[in-house]
């Protein structure tokens, strides 16, 4: 029977364990009032600042959120808060509505700025001597029990989000950050995964880390699909293509191991593990990750799940 997208999610799965302590974490984070969760935000940055170092957004990925911070800067401590209470509500105003068609990492940057403000004194800071309720310390005090990979994600996921619902967005409304160029030829590096010799697999991770995504989507075929870490499929070239431009510029994959297998109709699975590193928090903080590959007969690949691993040992786990 052929491979369907659905089928292709259970490829080594029952040997992958996830960082489920990641969503469920997010969870709790969303069911806390308006004004818990931006405190919460603020005392888990200055609690990871004291291990993790938050990289500067770099100008050009900022230039589309310079108005909106512009006019907050203008406004008074009151209004201030206001927007920031809005952004955790979801409300449906016009700053939360231009938060929504913002990439990830133009939101991560409004609230890096965010952050140094308050310290500075230009945006309404947490009251002195702020205490958080007893929810959101509980779920501040299990975010310090996770690796900083999975400490560095539950943030990630908490300000990004935020602002009005993107789904009741139109699609042509979305902001595309200005993508980094591809890196030179000369200037590439190839990976080596011991037990992995698949060139589509290799290349796949060559190119991501080249940030040639024009030539990284010719490596699925025209109804492939990418599961990223607890989320549903993205299905389809060009919706894939979207993805690799607004969440993936500047990541640097470092597989280390895997294990290739033959499947149904011709297909190849393949899992693979090792680290990732994000722009943000650069080489101070490498996420374990699996990706689980399923090629068809013309080595095209049909599916790819990125995987949060729960822990450095799942790095090892590539037995079915």
């Amino acid at each position: 029977m052929p491979f369907t997208i659905d089928s292709a999610r259970n490829i080594f799965s029952a040997n992958t364990l996830s960082a489920d302590a990641v969503p469920a974490l997010t969870a709790r984070f969303n069911q806390l009032s308006a004004e818990d969760q931006l405190a919460w935000i603020w005392f888990a940055y200055l609690e990871m600042g004291k291990t993790v170092t938050v990289a500067a957004p770099g100008a050009a990925n900022m230039q589309f959120a310079e108005p909106t911070l512009d006019e907050i800067k203008a406004m008074s401590f009151q209004e201030q808060s206001q927007i920031m209470c809005d952004l955790a509500n979801h409300a449906d105003t016009p700053i939360c509505r231009t938060y929504a068609t913002w990439t990830p990492n133009i939101k991560l940057g409004f609230w890096y700025r965010l952050g140094e403000w308050m310290e500075q004194g230009i945006v309404a800071p947490i009251p002195e001597g702020y205490k958080l309720s007893a929810n959101a310390n509980a779920v501040l005090t299990t975010l310090q029990g996770l690796d900083s990979g999975q400490q560095i994600t539950v943030l990630r996921n908490t300000v990004v989000d935020m602002g009005f619902d993107t789904g009741k967005l139109d699609s042509s409304d979305r902001v595309s950050e200005p993508v980094a160029p591809p890196t030179e030829i000369s200037k590439r590096t190839k990976v080596a995964i011991a037990g992995v010799s698949n060139p589509s697999v290799l290349s796949y991770m060559n190119l991501l880390n080249a940030n040639d995504f024009d030539e990284l989507i010719k490596l699925f075929s025209e109804d492939g699909a990418l599961q990223p870490p607890f989320k549903k499929p993205i299905v389809g070239k060009d919706a894939v293509l979207r993805f690799f431009k607004e969440e993936c510029p500047n990541l640097k994959l470092a597989p280390e191991r895997g294990v290739e297998e033959p499947a149904e109709d011709g297909y190849t699975q393949i899992k693979v593990t090792g680290k990732v590193q994000t722009p943000w928090f650069g080489a101070g903080v490498g996420m374990n990750m699996s990706w689980r590959f399923l090629l068809n007969s013309e080595n095209k690949i049909f599916f790819v799940a990125i995987d949060l691993l729960a822990s450095p040992k799942e790095l090892l786990n590539l037995a079915r």
